[in-house]
């Protein structure tokens, strides 16, 4: 009886562990899922609190401030000044990470997972965010055809999806051009020595 019971919760507690990203990357409001954390009165702050508009503005990624913010399709969105959260606000479609902020590479196999704010790229006006410069260079080794396939998968499965459910499935069963990271690593390799 005694062994059933720790079975029973730890069972429970794992599957409460796994309820902060059920809610947090999934508000449900038309930008589901994003890449999102809560933090303080923010349940879902998108890509980590960093400010979405410097990217282009700048040219760089520059953190959010908590006191400059905008709620957007029940999300929240945090800037590093007044006037980026201006042009937000006027335009925000045009200023929202693609694939809801996952790691661009990732969506690529229809997993969204990961994504941070240092690693990016823009490719037509569009911000791409990246887990790591590593998923950044796989991805660059074939931009039209990784586009596509994160196209695909983003449209066909992911968005509106579940974040948890969606990338729980595509780590179980995967797609057919999955590649393990190490056998990526060894492409970008294998592409900067020719």
């Amino acid at each position: 009886m005694r062994n059933t019971l720790a079975l029973f919760l730890a069972t429970a507690a794992l599957l409460l562990a796994g309820c902060a990203p059920l809610t947090t990357q999934s508000p449900g409001a038309g930008l589901s899922p994003v890449n999102a954390v809560a933090e303080g009165g923010d349940r879902h702050l998108m890509l980590f609190g960093y400010d979405v508009v410097s990217y282009f503005t700048e040219g760089h990624e520059r953190p959010g401030s908590p006191s400059i913010k905008s709620e957007y399709k029940g999300v929240t969105f945090r800037f590093s000044k007044p006037e980026h959260k201006a042009l937000f606000d006027a335009a925000p479609e045009k200023y929202i990470p693609q694939f809801g902020g996952y790691c661009t590479n990732g969506i690529v196999y229809g997993i969204p997972w990961g994504g941070d704010a240092d690693t990016w790229i823009m490719v037509d006006g569009k911000l791409y965010i990246f887990g790591g410069k590593g998923s950044r260079d796989a991805f660059l080794l074939d931009v039209p055809r990784n586009m596509a396939l994160a196209n695909k998968y983003w449209s066909e499965e992911v968005n509106g999806s579940n974040a948890f459910i969606q990338r729980s499935k595509r780590l179980i069963f995967r797609v057919p051009h999955y590649k393990s990271g190490a056998e990526l690593a060894a492409e970008v390799a294998a592409k900067k020595k020719s």
